[in-house]
């Protein structure tokens, strides 16, 4: 866990400054019990954890200043620079090897079968915003379940692309069904039926169902309340049904979301095929694993029927 400081000064400042040490212990703590579970945060995210825990009062100018000492904190390598993350921003690269028998070993663990290729469903989770794929990523990975975000309302290319390849899972003679998730806010709410409404303008009446974040949600967990924007053309249909009050779905614990996200899918699949294709999973890896650790007769086997030629590092290229 990386705390390095880059900044000396920074660093005797915010040890002279007892309310700064306090914030940065807080969140170091808070990091800490995420990190316990498998989860990163984003700094969003992580200012939702000190307002439910009256740490600070839900304002923006309190989500600037916890910005700001984090910034500090990390500078003067006081909070660890992976512990919060930027989920809009990343770099993409190729994968790199240094020989053939390197990437079997590699591939032996990764290979899979399609968990749902005989399940009579197809399930997709779609979230509003980047900030939560963080959060559903790893149960929907563990569950062989695709997760999409997004980032407000879909856009047509997007919802046509997505028809199309939920249309080949019905030919194959499997129903889609989509989990979505989204702010409890004028747009949020609305994004639901925005997603039912342009996949049935493309063809595909289907089953999308809102997972979260629903009034009841809210009534069990009590996330930190936001004013419902005046500007949203959608706020005076939503202040009739729920108020002035609105909800960020970064609000609510990574945990609770996982959970809504495993218990929906487990109650969709058949457990029968879903084990038999684990098993075949099992199967396909340990196969390559063989592979893997005798790499060396099947290198030996190739190279002496002369189906490649080996390599020397020396020889001049022609």
């Amino acid at each position: 866990m990386p705390k390095i400081c880059y900044d000396h000064d920074e660093l005797r400042r915010l040890k002279a400054n007892a309310g700064r040490l306090k914030i940065i212990q807080q969140a170091n703590a808070i990091i800490a019990e995420y990190q316990a579970q498998g989860f990163d945060l984003t700094l969003r995210q992580l200012y939702y954890q000190f307002v439910s825990r009256d740490f600070i009062p839900n304002q923006q100018k309190e989500y600037k200043k916890l910005g700001e000492v984090l910034l500090a904190g990390r500078m003067a390598g006081l909070v660890d620079w992976n512990a919060i993350i930027d989920r809009t921003r990343n770099l993409v690269d190729l994968s790199h090897w240094d020989s053939p028998a390197q990437i079997v070993e590699a591939v032996a663990a990764q290979f899979r079968v399609d968990l749902w290729g005989s399940q009579p469903n197809r399930v997709e989770v779609w979230v509003e915003k980047d900030a939560a794929i963080g959060v559903v990523m790893g149960v929907c990975q563990q569950l062989d379940v695709p997760y999409f975000s997004c980032r407000g309302y879909t856009s047509v290319s997007e919802i046509w692309a997505a028809a199309q390849r939920l249309k080949r899972y019905q030919k194959l003679g499997q129903e889609p069904i989509i989990l979505h998730f989204g702010d409890h806010d004028p747009s949020g709410i609305d994004m639901t039926r925005d997603i039912t409404d342009r996949l049935a303008t493309f063809g595909l009446p289907l089953d999308v169902r809102r997972l979260a974040l629903n009034m009841d949600q809210v009534e069990q967990y009590e996330p930190p309340p936001n004013p419902a924007k005046e500007t949203d053309s959608r706020h005076a249909g939503y202040l009739r049904l729920y108020g002035d009050e609105s909800w960020e779905l970064d609000a609510l614990e990574p945990a609770v979301l996982a959970a809504l996200i495993r218990k929906e899918v487990e109650s969709i699949r058949d457990d029968g095929e879903w084990q038999r294709a684990i098993r075949r999973q099992k199967a396909g890896r340990a196969e390559l694993a063989a592979i893997s650790e005798n790499y060396h007769e099947v290198q030996e086997h190739v190279t002496d029927n002369g189906w490649v030629q080996p390599v020397d590092d020396n020889d001049e290229e022609e």
